[in-house]
């Protein structure tokens, strides 16, 4: 038995599927951890998290399995690993976490409690595993409930009940706004219950929609905070225990990192989400259409935060209706930005569709058809630039916007990654304002001047939409709180507005299943967490 434990918490950043990449990344961080007894890795961090469907290949799960054995072997000599993977006993498979000491895979634990709710789907393919009790390593008896099985009391308690004396816990939680409150006062409750120290773990990076911001720390038996890591960062943190002289474990006290707020973590977390999604999938780099407007403002400026301006390429496609002020704060932004910067006028190819379809389209008044035309024809052209040098092209469209289809299908939706797809338009404004904080680069003009399409003469967006403050309002109980007509009303909405804005937000539901994917902010993005059918005759009545 020892009185001392040096715990390493790799707070990684796996790749989903790319178990080669990742068994490398383990092996090399390993190789650096000197006088270290064991290193905790993220949940499923050799398959990466989540992996979805890919678990149902059994060659997929068997690769997973030589690649934990493997790095077994490698460390053989080395300190001992906690390390997650799916695993296969029968024709049941286990979200688990192998004990790999000595050389070999010497004890496994499975995740009890699987959650089905929001962006997760584990009961589709993972079985619960049985009440976990505690591994005996060197002496010391550790609890591993796996992420879901400490959002309630009775994975631990019945660790505690057998044993345990340190709970360590290894993590796939996504990034959504304000969660890192949620999870310690999470893990406060699970230690306040129990009386044992906790180490949460959690994985970093972007994985599709999601983000996982890491975030990692420790809580001593005392509920105090011993560790705290950074948010949207790798890192390895070597933690040092000692057994109290009243038996009980701690940790000595560490780092504690300031973990970013409100519009800058929201920033961060766009930022990874982007710069993994373009990395992890080897584009070269990413082009958009920069308009003059917020949107594409905001998002260029990700972009460079998220892979430098070498790698961003911006493109103004004018029109009739472009205005002088769109083009003179397009190019003063991407100077700003010190972005490649193109001006492709679309003039010919949109009067060419027009003079194309004159014949079919006689005795017709224009209206929503021929902007539409401008859009598409912006579409056309930046995809076209993208199949020609491979940058990616970024689709610019905000969660108001998305909410209510004020977009255009094969237009300005299209894309391959939105980055402020689950950001609705006031926010926009607000992490412009805070991004020029730190360096300005997105003109005072756009920031201040009145949101526009550019599509007809003196068009505005407030033609066809509220005010963007109601509509976010609105759209909030609708969307994130799941309200009824009625309350959002009471929240001083006129009733017609708000019916209005709920039909628009169903009619739309085709336009977002089309939609690129983009960063998760908020509790309710598209896609993941709100799954509504396209085809629905339902509407609250008042």
């Amino acid at each position: 038995m020892t009185d001392t434990l040096t715990i390493a918490l790799a707070q990684l950043n796996p790749i989903v599927g790319g178990i080669a990449a990742n068994l490398a990344k383990a092996k090399s961080e390993i190789a650096k951890l000197v006088k270290v007894d064991l290193v905790l890795f993220p949940e499923l961090y050799i398959s990466g998290y989540p992996p979805e469907d890919l678990v149902l290949r059994p060659s997929f799960v068997a690769a997973c399995k030589l690649a934990v054995e493997e790095l077994a072997r490698s460390c053989a000599q080395g300190p001992a690993v906690l390390i997650g993977l799916p695993w296969r006993e029968g024709e049941l498979l286990y979200n688990a976490v192998a004990l790999l000491n000595g050389g070999k895979i010497e004890t496994l634990r499975f995740k009890h409690d699987l959650p089905n709710y929001g962006v997760f789907d584990e009961k589709r393919v993972f079985q619960p595993g049985p009440a976990p009790g505690p591994i005996n390593f060197k002496g010391v008896r550790i609890g591993v409930p796996i992420c879901e099985d400490i959002w309630a009391s009775e994975v631990c308690e019945t660790l505690q009940e057998t044993g345990a004396e340190i709970l360590l816990v290894p993590n796939g939680s996504p990034f959504e706004r304000n969660k890192d409150d949620v999870r310690l006062n999470l893990v406060v409750a699970r230690v306040s219950e129990t009386n044992l120290p906790l180490a949460y773990l959690n994985q970093v990076g972007g994985q599709d929609e999601l983000v996982f911001d890491g975030a990692s720390f420790v809580l001593n038996a005392d509920r105090s905070l011993a560790l705290q890591m950074p948010m949207f960062e790798e890192a390895v943190a070597i933690t040092h225990w000692q057994r109290t002289a009243h038996g009980c474990w701690q940790m000595a006290k560490g780092v504690v990192a300031k973990l970013p707020e409100n519009e800058e973590e929201t920033w961060k977390a766009c930022v990874l989400g982007l710069r993994d999604y373009v990395n992890k999938n080897r584009f070269p780099g990413v082009v958009l259409g920069m308009s003059g407007g917020i949107d594409s403002a905001v998002v260029a400026a990700m972009a460079v935060d998220a892979l430098g301006k070498e790698r961003v390429h911006c493109v103004m496609l004018p029109y009739a209706y472009t205005s002088e002020d769109s083009l003179v704060d397009a190019e003063e932004c991407a100077k700003a930005l010190g972005v490649r910067y193109d001006v492709v006028p679309i003039k010919e190819p949109v009067e060419g569709f027009l003079s194309g379809l004159k014949p079919m389209f006689a005795g017709k008044n224009s209206d929503t058809t021929e902007e539409n035309i401008q859009s598409r024809s912006r579409g056309v052209v930046l995809m076209a630039i993208s199949n020609k040098f491979g940058a990616m092209v970024l689709t610019t469209g905000n969660k108001s916007e998305m909410s209510v289809g004020y977009a255009t299908l094969y237009g300005d939706m299209n894309g391959g990654f939105n980055p402020i797809k689950d950001i609705y338009k006031v926010e926009v404004y607000r992490l412009a304002a805070w991004r020029n904080t730190v360096a300005r680069v997105i003109p005072e003009r756009i920031i201040t001047k009145a949101p526009t399409a550019e599509l007809r003469e003196n068009q505005k967006d407030q033609d066809s939409l509220p005010p963007y403050d109601v509509l976010d309002d609105i759209l909030e109980g609708l969307v994130e709180l799941e309200q009824p007509v009625a309350e959002i009303v009471a929240r001083g909405h006129d009733i017609a507005l708000v019916k209005r804005i709920q039909h628009l937000l169903y009619v739309a539901e085709y336009k977002r299943r089309q939609s690129a994917p983009g960063v998760k902010i908020t509790r309710k993005n598209f896609g993941r967490d709100r799954r509504y059918p396209i085809t629905n005759g339902w509407r609250d009545k008042d």
